[in-house]
């Protein structure tokens, strides 16, 4: 798209029709990030090599890094970090499922396949924020575009490597058919998507990016030797699951892990949490 749009002007300027469709933007990107980089922390001093044990641990703190940058976003709403992470019930958060589910038990295969399909879909959401209406996400876009790139090309790397043999394409397909449905809920539309697009908070539907991303994935993934249960024409082949997190629904991982990561801050009471990282205004 390339039609010209006014832009939303600062958050205080917005409607509050402006103010949810922003809202309903940026949570699920934050709340996505935030909670893969939570889970991809498990991976620290486990991967199979040092390199890729120091890979996943910068990945992971860009990933923190990116959830910061949104999280901030919307603390222009008078939000607080505490409001947003730490004191949020499960039904709060916003993020697809993919991101939530715990990792097939020391299996790398489900790192590298999960983590290229979550950044083959962000690189694609990223751009089609580029020509926000909305100035405080323009701002943000290039940083994080600039890191993922990096990401997706480690899982590329990955891919190709895990898929040199028999076992280890039979490792890859397995976690792809356990992932691959709920890759699907990165692309979940809640009920603010029509106001999105057409005040062109993002530049692109749901529906248009997910296209996009299978004409990416697909024949990426087939070249590897993978079966994928859809189509590059767009015909999916399995169900979306019944808990796609951008609705407030989500898996019986997700309570685990939200009290597993925010124990600490519950049990010495801190009040006022540490922060993610440093306040990207004050970088």
């Amino acid at each position: 798209m390339s039609t010209e749009t006014t832009g939303l002007g600062t958050p205080e300027s917005l409607t509050d029709a402006e103010r949810e469709a922003v809202e309903a933007e940026l949570r699920p990107l934050a709340d996505g990030e935030f909670v893969l980089a939570e889970r991809y922390t498990e991976w620290q001093v486990q991967a199979p090599t040092l390199e890729s044990d120091l890979a996943i641990s910068n990945i992971a703190q860009d990933e923190l890094g990116h959830a910061r940058l949104w999280y901030d976003l919307l603390e222009d709403f008078g939000y607080t970090e505490a409001d947003l992470i730490w004191e949020a019930s499960p039904g709060e958060f916003r993020h697809p499922t993919l991101v939530e589910l715990p990792f097939a038990e020391g299996d790398w295969a489900d790192a590298i396949v999960r983590g290229y399909l979550y950044d083959a879909y962000e690189s694609r959401h990223l751009h089609a924020l580029e020509g926000t209406s909305y100035p405080r996400i323009a701002d943000r876009v290039g940083k994080v575009l600039a890191e993922e790139d990096y990401h997706t090309q480690h899982a590329r790397n990955w891919l190709s490597r895990l898929c040199d043999d028999e076992p280890g394409r039979e490792r890859v397909q397995n976690a792809l058919d356990r992932l691959f449905p709920y890759a699907l809920t990165l692309f979940a539309e809640t009920e603010h998507e029509d106001a999105i697009v057409e005040m062109r908070i993002r530049t692109e539907s749901l529906a248009a990016m997910r296209g996009e991303w299978l004409e990416v994935v697909v024949p990426r993934l087939e070249s590897l030797g993978l079966s994928v249960p859809a189509s590059e024409d767009g015909e999916v082949l399995v169900d979306l699951p019944d808990q796609v997190g951008k609705d407030g629904s989500h898996t019986e991982h997700w309570p685990e892990l939200l009290e597993e990561f925010t124990r600490t801050y519950r049990k010495l009471e801190l009040g006022e949490p540490p922060r993610l990282l440093e306040d990207p205004n004050e970088a």
